[in-house]
Parts: structure tokens; C-alpha cells; sequence
């Protein structure tokens, strides 16, 4: 468990999810297994915990505990591994999303611009598609639009069509030839326009915007009335889909009216504004810098 990142907001996080004893709870980015040892901490005998992660990495971090159950996929399946144990319905759901500062470290998986290694960045290593099949199979506009959309680069058009010229003559394969076909096209400071790029592409090759838009619809399906929802994001796009879920119960943030004209709120948000890490955390860990954590009641406990 050393290998991966202190979890995020930890303490702040366990006393959103306000877990009962006897309760069930969900960690649905298990990771490195730091917030689900510090609910195992509060629950109870009598409670439940159940960790999702489809990375093969985290069966490593399984804690010897018979309250803990790791289901090995995907947190988008949520509400059907629910079912296959038995629950309808839970106390309480924790997600902290983005990519573990374990996978940014191993060279091997491709997820970082500071080594060389295969283009890989796939969270799952069973999934057939990694970045290096993107790079060299999509069309220029598909490209344009990933990086514009999940990376926000100025020149997404002119670098998505550097992309498809230079793969013409060589196919990228690499991070480091990823990297001579970034060089001249950098713009502002290389380090953050080269997070950004990185940001999008992983984005892409794991769906994460499709499978937190399944797993906050299941979500919001799968709590018990007076459950907590707590969201950790990294990003705007991330960070405005739960926004939109705890304000208006939709991830598209309709505001949406009963037969009375009444604004149909099921959740109560438990925050206003989002919580952000203490200046100390981030000194100490530097992926806290960008966190914003969210927390929700479902209306009826």
C-alpha cells in the first residue's frame, strides 16, 4: 500500500459519509485502499464495506477483513455487483476520482510524459484500446475534439492534425515519440500544457466521463433515503456532472417541476461550496492541489 498516494481529504471524507455502524458502504475507487481502512476504522462488527477497482494492481492492497468485500471492475457496474451480493440499497457511497499517484509512478503503464515507456494508460489492462491506438487510429476532428474537450488546449486542431501527418511516415508507439511530435507545438509552460495533453488522452482511453455519468445515475439509484454521496474530482468536467447530480438530481442539471410546480430536489447538498484541501495537505501531497470534494443526502432519511 506504500506505493500508492495518501487518499485525498481523508478525514473530511469519512466524516461526510456520517457512517453508522451497522451500515453498508461503498469505496468505489479502492486503489491503494487508504479510505477504505479508515471506514473499516469507524464501522462496526455488524457493518459492511464493499471496494471497487478494476486495476489488477489494487488485489494487492485487499485488507484481510471479512467486512470487506472487493468487487475487481469497474465502478460503473456498480448497482449490478450490488445485486449480485443481495443489496438493494447502501448507506453510503465514496469516490475519489482520477488516476493514483502509484500508476503515474510505474513507467511501465504509460500514464506519465516523465518516463519512456509503451503508450499504454489503460486503468484496466484487459481492455483492448490504449493511447497509442487513439494517437494512430482516430480521425483529425475526433482527436481535435478530445483534447479540446477533456484537456482544454488552445491549438487542440492544430495539434490533432500534427498527429495525423506525422503518423503517416511513423506510427507513435512511444511516449518519447509522442513527445518529439509535442515539442514544437507546446504552448504557455511545457510541463502544464503537457498535463493537459496527458489529462485528455487518459480520459479518453478509460471512457472516464462516460463511466462517472453511469456511476452517479446508479448512485443516486442505489442509496438508501439519508445516504451520503461523496465525490472527490480533479477536473471541471468531472466536478460540474456532481454538481449537477446533488443540485438538480440530473447530470445535465435540468431543473425539472412536479404536477404542482414544485422543483424536484432528491438530494440535499450537506455543502454549499465545494471542500478543498488545507494548504498543508497539499504540501504534502501534491495530488491534492486540483481536489474538490462534494458531498449529498438523499432526500427522505
Amino acid at each position: 500500500m506504500s506505493e500508492y498516494h495518501n487518499p485525498v481529504l481523508a478525514q473530511e471524507s469519512i466524516d461526510a459519509l456520517k457512517i453508522k455502524k451497522d451500515g453498508i458502504y461503498v469505496d468505489a475507487t479502492f486503489g491503494g485502499g487508504g479510505h477504505s481502512k479508515l471506514i473499516l476504522n469507524v464501522l462496526g462488527a455488524e457493518g459492511k464495506l464493499h471496494g471497487f477497482d478494476q486495476d489488477a494492481d489494487a488485489l494487492r492492497n485487499v485488507p484481510d477483513d471479512e467486512r470487506f468485500t472487493l468487487n475487481h471492475h469497474n465502478f460503473r457496474f456498480l448497482k449490478r455487483f450490488m445485486r449480485y451480493h443481495g443489496i438493494e440499497k447502501v448507506d453510503g457511497i465514496l469516490a475519489d476520482l482520477g488516476v493514483s499517484s502509484h500508476q503515474f509512478n510505474e513507467a511501465e503503464r504509460g500514464f506519465s510524459y516523465r518516463f519512456d515507456a509503451d503508450l499504454d494508460m489503460r486503468m484496466n489492462q484487459r481492455q483492448a484500446k490504449n493511447a497509442a491506438d487513439i494517437l494512430n487510429e482516430y480521425e483529425a476532428e475526433d482527436l481535435q475534439n478530445v483534447f479540446s474537450r477533456y484537456g482544454e488546449i488552445r491549438n487542440s486542431r492544430t495539434l490533432a492534425e500534427a498527429i495525423v501527418e506525422n503518423r503517416k511516415f511513423k506510427k507513435i508507439k512511444t511516449i518519447n515519440d509522442f513527445l518529439e511530435l509535442l515539442g514544437p507545438l507546446v504552448r504557455g509552460k511545457r510541463n502544464q500544457y503537457l498535463a493537459q495533453v496527458f489529462q485528455a488522452l487518459r480520459i479518453e482511453v478509460n471512457d472516464e466521463v462516460g463511466v462517472l455519468e453511469d456511476f452517479l445515475q446508479q448512485a443516486r439509484d442505489i442509496l438508501a433515503p439519508g445516504g451520503r454521496l461523496v465525490v472527490i474530482s480533479y477536473h471541471s468536467l468531472e466536478d460540474r456532472l456532481v454538481k449537477n447530480l446533488l443540485k438538480t438530481g440530473n447530470l445535465a442539471g435540468e431543473v425539472i417541476k412536479d404536477d404542482f410546480g414544485r422543483i424536484e430536489r432528491p438530494f440535499k447538498a450537506i455543502t454549499r461550496k465545494p471542500i478543498v484541501p488545507s494548504e498543508e495537505e497539499i504540501a504534502e501531497n501534491s495530488r491534492a492541489r486540483s481536489a474538490k470534494m462534494r458531498v449529498g443526502e438523499l432526500v427522505g432519511g
